[in-house]
């Protein structure tokens, strides 16, 4: 395997400098993952939703910051070529925490997953975190042992990671449940209901609602101020009218878990499988629904973030700097 020569003493982190300058000033910051730009989304619109993304946590007062390997370098932030790049390169790895040194040592493009951006996200001091959906536990996984890397890791991450749920292509139930054995902390915001991506409720029930920023950030306080180390989930539906029709949904769903029996495909190619037959067999409707939960997720997490800034610095230091 080909691989750069890298000066041990040289850093491999490149913050864009905007970003770099709200983390000096204590202004909000918002992470955003990578793979929703790379495998999440149509490649002929997945650069320009990227932005639109972006845009959702500016126009909520955050800075965003997109996170991906470049050529040998993590990149907190992407310029408009970076983004354009990972949106259409067909080489771009889906890179887990597991994959980064691999991919940055061959140079490569990687484009990150919850795992790896909430792991990159904060070694830098970025401490919110917007993505679609979770990865979790999937189903069959009593035979198969399949569950995601992103359990694992928020379960040792203190990050805030506002999401629409699980994808409803998971175990839901189990799930939750090694959510709650790993001790990451899932909320419902402005719901006791779990949602389950493209649907409002996946029929799972939660224990915490909370219903304002500030009282997220309030939250994300206390568990800084106890040195918590792992994640908080706050669990945020899909808006009521970007919702997909429960029974389009409940439909397309088997069929789609039958087509990935019958292709045979496994391991980290499932979700991307089952996401490109729901956009492929609900006339669009699944990606408009998909991005539509995105955007909501990203405004939310930039007023958490703006929320959790504003608190007095006594208040809201981060365990890492102690």
């Amino acid at each position: 395997m080909d691989t750069h020569d890298t000066d041990d003493t040289d850093d491999i982190v490149t913050i864009e400098p905007a970003v770099a300058a709200a983390l000096a000033s204590g202004s909000p910051v918002v992470a955003l993952e990578s793979t929703i730009i790379s495998h999440g989304l149509p490649s002929d619109s997945s650069a320009r939703i990227g932005r639109e993304i972006e845009a959702a946590v500016t126009e909520s007062g955050a800075v965003p910051a997109t996170v991906a390997l470049l050529d040998g370098r993590v990149r907190i932030g992407l310029d408009e070529a970076s983004l354009e790049r990972i949106a259409t390169d067909q080489a771009v790895a889906k890179a887990s925490i597991r994959d980064l040194g691999v991919v940055l040592a061959r140079g490569a493009l990687g484009a990150t997953t919850v795992a790896s951006t909430a792991y990159l996200a904060q070694r830098v001091g970025i401490t919110v975190f917007a993505t679609g959906g979770l990865g979790g536990v999937h189903r069959g996984a009593r035979e198969s042992w399949d569950e995601s890397a992103d359990l694992l890791a928020l379960a040792s991450t203190p990050v805030t990671v506002v999401c629409a749920g699980v994808k409803s292509i998971l175990d839901v139930p189990a799930t939750l449940e090694r959510l709650e054995t790993l001790s990451i902390a899932v909320v419902g915001y402005r719901t006791h209901a779990f949602p389950g991506f493209y649907v409002r409720d996946s029929a799972a029930r939660l224990p915490w609602r909370l219903d304002s920023p500030r009282q997220v950030a309030a939250v994300i306080a206390c568990r800084s101020r106890l040195g918590q180390q792992q994640a908080l989930i706050v669990a945020n539906p899909i808006p009521e009218r970007s919702e997909m029709d429960r029974e389009l949904h409940d439909h397309t769903l088997a069929a789609a878990l039958d087509a990935l029996d019958q292709a045979g495909v496994e391991g980290r190619d499932v979700t991307p499988f089952l996401l490109a037959y729901f956009h492929e067999h609900t006339a669009g409707r699944s990606l408009t629904a998909n991005v539509a939960l995105v955007l909501n997720n990203a405004r939310l997490a930039g007023h958490i973030a703006v929320a959790a800034a504003a608190r007095p610095a006594s208040a809201r230091r981060s365990t890492a700097t102690r």
